[in-house]
């Protein structure tokens, strides 16, 4: 693992161990200015992810960097279920304690990479999703990634990227959230920063592309507490 995972995944680990075992939004840093958000935001996510995933009933769902599995277990509730996959170890330790319900909601702790190059499930999944930590992942990880989807997944038509920064909107971000001025670019593309990597959505669309994928991007409804500065991808094959 290289040393910029390791820090990512320590931060997290320690962010998650900073808060009650049961405070589920805010030991994924799922907070707003005001605190960890309601369950309106949190309704709005579950139908965002359901909408970009066009989620149905017979569906068997992965979901990398599934963190905790708060919000995976509402998605797992509207298909047949399936795994949530992520390298935290105590956020793993709680998606089992709480929400798994094996064999048809099942959390794995794994790097997301290894668990797609060796996992003999991989004809069960049809749906993928990588909610807000697509952009904590480096670039090369995160173009083997696609690319392994697409070559060892064969019933996965569709993937949904949410939550991805988007570098055009980074100076209001800055301003109105953290109350100084946005970092060169360089920084917001360096995994070195908490949040991961800031991209517009043409550079999205050209590590999307490039891995053989077509995007569609949206947007949250403007209630959603950083829909001004965030853009979800839904990739489907050509």
């Amino acid at each position: 693992m290289e040393p910029s995972e390791i820090k990512v995944r320590s931060f997290y680990e320690t962010h998650a161990r900073s808060y009650d075992s049961k405070d589920f939004q805010s030991q994924v840093a799922r907070q707003a200015r005001s605190g960890p958000v309601g369950p309106e935001q949190i309704t709005m996510i579950t139908d965002g992810i359901s909408k970009g995933l066009d989620i149905s009933f017979n569906d068997v769902l992965l979901d990398l960097c599934c963190g905790n599995g708060v919000i995976t277990d509402l998605i797992f509730e509207r298909c047949l279920g399936g795994v949530g996959v992520d390298f935290t170890p105590y956020l793993i330790e709680v998606a089992k304690a709480n929400f798994e319900r094996a064999p048809d909601r099942v959390y794995q702790l794994a790097d997301v990479l290894e668990y797609l190059e060796t996992t003999e499930e991989a004809e069960r999944f049809t749906k993928v999703v990588c909610y807000g930590a697509f952009q904590c992942l480096l670039e090369s990880k995160a173009t083997d990634m696609l690319l392994t989807l697409r070559r060892r997944f064969p019933n996965v038509k569709r993937v949904f990227l949410g939550n991805l920064p988007n570098l055009d909107r980074a100076p209001q971000f800055f301003r109105q959230e953290v109350g100084v001025e946005a970092p060169p670019t360089p920084e917001l593309k360096s995994l070195e920063r908490p949040g991961g990597v800031w991209r517009t959505e043409e550079e999205m669309r050209e590590l999307v592309t490039g891995c053989g994928w077509c995007v569609e991007f949206s947007r949250m409804p403007p209630e959603f507490f950083v829909a001004y500065c965030r853009f979800d991808a839904t990739l489907t094959l050509p």
